[in-house]
């Protein structure tokens, strides 16, 4: 029985990459002048779509592929995933949630420390000797005990906000409803919630409704006392607003995994003493990173052999 022809868009860890050639005839898009033509000749043949979170599959590539039956997602978000394209034609979508809940919620509490101690900075300190030449380190910021605002209550901000109960933190969220099963208060304004918080962590997904929903009125109310911390997707956030605050002082520090334009990060944020940048590496650890793989095979064998999928989107 031939393999069914599959379209790997992006570079997959190896091992993935040797389990998908095990069960599909897997085709490569890479980004050269000759993409589209490429497309053209493969499209008519594509059975399913295998991608990351980051390249999704936009609108073009899923109509050059009329008898695509499913895209899977490494990574949980599908915001780059044309899911219009995909609920008119029934194209299923899966992605890789829960796998990697805890590893971005670990990241985001560290980001948080690693911003308010100073510990990149107090490490630079130590190490390069100016520990004993010009005496010990600057005066951070006490942590635990403070205000925590969770910019929305999924999985990840759930996890985070389990995480920061151990730092004796009071803690509040912002979601499109209340969770009557969270046992903190609700905001449902971001702007409000910012204003309380002495720090705002954004676990929000990315959608239409919440691109740049950290706006300048929300850095504003968040304050020049205020700590930013996003682990989500940087549409999110209003980027020139946040590099504007914390250039000027209105805000007292931003930890960031996601950039505009990553991997090309605004020069802005490099020369900020106040900014705690990261590579987008929230599930970056060998054992999320192959649960992730495990479970996006997973969904595309289900679908082939018609059973139920294990994280469907669509």
């Amino acid at each position: 029985m031939s393999k069914l022809d599959l379209l790997q868009i992006g570079v997959l860890p190896e091992w993935v990459e040797h389990e998908l050639a095990q069960s599909f005839n897997v085709h490569r898009l890479v980004e050269t002048p000759k993409r589209a033509g490429a497309l053209a000749e493969l499209g008519p043949h594509i059975r399913c779509i295998a991608t990351r979170g980051d390249l999704g599959a936009r609108s073009e590539i899923i109509a050059a592929c009329p008898a695509l039956e499913m895209i899977s997602i490494y990574g949980v978000g599908y915001d780059a995933v044309d899911l219009d394209s995909c609920r008119v034609r029934s194209i299923k979508v899966t992605n890789t949630p829960d796998v990697l809940t805890d590893d971005c919620a670990d990241l985001a509490v560290g980001m948080w420390l690693a911003l308010s101690r100073g510990i990149v900075a107090a490490e630079r300190h130590a190490r390069s000797g100016d520990w004993a030449t010009k005496g010990g380190f600057p005066l951070q910021h006490k942590a635990s005990g403070k205000r925590a605002g969770i910019l929305g209550a999924g999985r990840i901000g759930q996890a985070i906000g389990r995480r920061l109960q151990g730092f004796d933190m009071d803690i509040a969220y912002s979601a499109r409803r209340s969770r009557g099963e969270l046992p903190w208060r609700f905001i449902a304004d971001a702007a409000a919630l910012a204003e309380w918080a002495d720090v705002l962590f954004v676990t929000l997904a990315a959608t239409a409704d919440t691109y740049h929903i950290v706006s300048k009125k929300v850095l504003s109310a968040l304050g020049s006392e205020g700590f930013l911390v996003n682990i989500s997707r940087a549409q999110n956030v209003d980027e020139n607003a946040l590099l504007c605050a914390l250039e000027t002082g209105s805000l007292r520090g931003a930890a960031l995994d996601v950039f505009e334009g990553e991997p090309k990060l605004d020069p802005r944020f490099t020369t900020l003493p106040n900014a705690l940048l990261q590579p987008h590496h929230a599930s970056g650890t060998h054992e999320t990173r192959r649960a992730m793989g495990q479970l996006m095979i997973a969904n595309l064998n289900a679908h082939f052999m018609g059973k139920p999928l294990l994280t469907p989107v669509v």
